[in-house]
């Protein structure tokens, strides 16, 4: 017995000398089940229920169970049903430093979700000004709805952790949960004055989506409960 598991190891021991790093398996990323009440964005395997706006395709598709940015130049990719009031949820990650991307809400299949609608925005906070040599203004940091409410500072996870993202419209209210800490609580009726450059604060409804902006960043778990 004693020679037969010595035996054993040391096959293992040589099989793991001969694969290379770059051939071992990938771990793959698992999509887990939504909480009770809400429904799945993404099927893990496919965008079936998404389509692109604004940008090339072939910046995006999915990769062990995630949603893949490849890169700049996609655009949006857009839920193909419209919501009014909701609960979204999803996970997000890095590739590397510097990256931007955010969050579509309310908005409508053609023109920027940033002003046709309203846009989350996701950034890497900490190494953006040290990798792009440009300072962010307050409304453009994590949480912010873009041009319109500065958030609270995020505390973000390091590069290639997942941060989870909560954001909920009721009505003319928009909260957005980041990490477990509230970074903005706004009504978007004290906006009135930036409603002609954001015609977005008046939609009652829209397409959810995620942007592609420069570096890679991954999504999973993206999850939404319908509020009546």
């Amino acid at each position: 017995m004693r020679i037969a598991l010595q035996f054993g190891a040391l096959a293992v021991v040589v099989c793991a000398a001969g694969l290379r790093a770059d051939e071992k398996p990938k771990a793959t990323e698992k999509p887990i089940e939504p909480p009770a009440g809400f429904t799945n964005l993404f099927n893990g395997t496919s965008l079936d229920g998404w389509k692109v706006s604004g940008g090339k395709a072939e910046a995006w598709g999915t990769e062990s169970g995630v949603i893949v940015c490849k890169s700049g130049g996609g655009g949006y990719l857009l839920t193909e049903k419209e919501y009014a009031n909701f609960e979204f949820r999803c996970e997000y990650k890095w590739a590397k430093a510097g990256g931007n991307s955010g969050v579509g809400i309310r908005t409508p299949e053609k023109g920027d979700p940033a002003y046709a609608g309203m846009e989350i925005q996701l950034i890497d906070d900490e190494g953006w000004e040290s990798v792009n040599k440009s300072k962010l203004a307050g409304y453009q940091h994590t949480g912010s709805i873009y041009d319109v409410q500065p958030a609270k500072e995020a505390k973000n996870k390091a590069i290639g952790e997942w941060n989870t993202v909560k954001v909920v419209c009721d009505g003319r209210k928009v909260t957005v949960v980041h990490n477990d800490v509230e970074l903005v609580n706004a009504n978007l009726d004290d906006y009135k004055k930036k409603f002609d450059k954001h015609p977005g604060l008046e939609r009652t409804k829209g397409h959810i989506g995620f942007q592609s902006y420069n570096i890679r960043v991954d999504f999973r778990n993206v999850w939404i409960k319908e509020l009546k």
